[in-house]
């Protein structure tokens, strides 16, 4: 028997535990160094407790923007070099740039280079500490699945791709019509009435039920997921789990029971939130018109030499309530690059110019979208908007697909920072999930949570 007690942390709270032990291993460090070098820049003190909590803030939205957070990379040793030096040296920049909320600059420069130093090998170690002990699969939740036959590559990668650390070992197929002893790769099929010695024997967690049809549970099975519950294991629903683990919402799964996911967010009719979302959405499209103003003499002998076409190109979108606007953007294609006919772009579309590359992979071709923003056509954050032509045909073979029309369209969004470019209906479905996520939990967390990630999809030179 497996007797070996494994620890497992669910996604947040390893996310938390990151955050957290970031921080505090920053300042240790930095407090043991003041206490045995002659260090001075940065000590602690009760009437200077402000630098301590500035640092700790700029730690949290840097390590965001550049992917700390991120349980794939955090789990990579090459990866989390690449995003420790990067988050060392924007905090540390920003940090003495705010000299108001820091302390004052030294006349000894070599300071400033301790100061970087010791926060890098802090927060390098701490993070080497977590890949060799914390990231390991000493650490991994095996996990039994009950489900068709028919269901189980698909539900398996669901979950792993997303949580490398949640394994699902076995499964009980819940079709007797189409039952099979071969599992998935090293997934093991189990038979119904052998499954409570499988999971005391194989150290189980967690028991996933993903079965759809009622009578798949069989008064035997049922019995088993009784005793297991009262003996202290735990038993969840695979749309529940599939929701936490990947921040969708597995439309697929629920076509016959959508309803119990409503209500959406209640900061979709939140007079308070969607003020003060609107109030700082006109902020910043002021911004952005401004700065698109000062890009127009470059982007216009870019459009001159090699777009050959107008500046600026409209097209018609669907917005909130599948009212249509017309979307404004700079030219990135060839004039006439559908002929009258509504096409999906694709990776590498032989349509784009290379001018017209070099903008979207800068995002400077949707600087002229702050217009429809201020305009109040589309939000900051909300779905990408869809052409009418491709929305009516898509929706045709995908339920749920025009709820994305409950909000605004926006510049930025959900789908956006965590889905590369669709350009195909099994994209479209996985980018419709991200959304009705974004829709059910919509909050000033994940709108925060959206624009560090669009800081780092646009600072790493990522999308389409």
């Amino acid at each position: 028997m497996n007797s070996q007690k494994k620890i497992h942390f669910e996604i947040s709270e390893r996310k938390v535990l990151l955050r957290v032990f970031d921080v505090l291993f920053v300042l240790f460090f930095l407090y043991f160094i003041g206490l045995i070098f002659n260090f001075h820049y940065f000590k602690f003190s009760a009437t200077n407790y402000y630098w301590t909590i500035v640092l700790a803030i700029y730690i949290n939205i840097f390590g965001a923007i550049f992917e700390m957070y991120n349980l794939q990379v955090a789990s990579n040793q090459f990866l989390v070099l690449k995003s420790s030096v990067l988050t060392t040296s924007s905090t540390v920049l920003f940090y003495l740039l705010t000299p108001v909320l820091s302390p004052q600059l030294p006349k000894n420069r070599l300071q400033l280079l301790i100061f970087y130093a010791v926060f890098f090998i802090a927060l390098y170690t701490w993070r080497m500490i977590y890949v060799k002990f914390l990231a390991s699969t000493r650490f991994s939740q095996n996990v039994v699945l009950i489900c068709e036959g028919g269901q189980v590559k698909e539900l398996v990668m669901g979950l792993e791709s997303v949580d490398p650390h949640y394994k699902i070992i076995g499964y009980v197929n819940s079709d007797e019509d189409s039952f099979s002893n071969e599992g998935y790769h090293s997934l093991r099929s189990i038979k119904a009435e052998d499954l409570t010695s499988f999971v005391r024997k194989n150290g189980i967690f967690e028991i996933v039920v993903a079965s759809q049809k009622t009578e798949g549970i069989t008064a035997d099975l049922y019995h088993q997921l009784l005793q297991l519950l009262e003996s202290g294991k735990s038993i969840r629903e695979y749309t529940h789990v599939y929701e936490s683990k990947t921040q969708r919402i597995p439309v697929q799964y629920i076509s016959r029971d959508f309803y119990r996911f409503f209500p959406f967010s209640r900061s979709n009719q939140n007079k308070l939130y969607l003020s003060i979302v609107r109030l700082t959405e006109i902020v910043i499209s002021l911004i952005g018109i401004g700065i698109g103003f000062f890009l127009i003499p470059l982007i216009f002998v870019g459009n001159l030499f090699w777009n050959n076409g107008g500046l600026f190109y409209t097209q018609k979108r669907v917005g909130k309530d599948g009212v249509s606007f017309e979307i404004v953007k700079f030219r990135t294609m060839i004039e006439n690059a559908e002929n009258g006919k509504a096409v999906f772009a694709k990776s590498n579309d032989v349509r784009i110019t290379k001018f017209g590359k070099l903008l979207r992979k800068t995002r400077m071709d949707e600087f002229p979208q702050f217009i429809n923003i201020l305009k109040g056509d589309m939000a900051l954050i909300g779905p990408r908007p869809e052409r009418p032509e491709f929305v009516n045909e898509i929706a045709q073979m995908m339920p749920f697909y025009e709820t994305r029309h409950i909000i605004k369209p926006g510049l930025t969004g959900w789908a956006q920072v965590n889905y590369s470019y669709g350009e195909k209906l099994e994209d479209s479905l996985i980018k419709l999930q991200y959304d009705l996520y974004y829709i059910k939990h919509r909050s000033i967390y994940l709108d925060l949570n959206i624009v560090f990630k669009t800081i780092s999809t646009v600072l790493f030179y990522r999308g389409q």
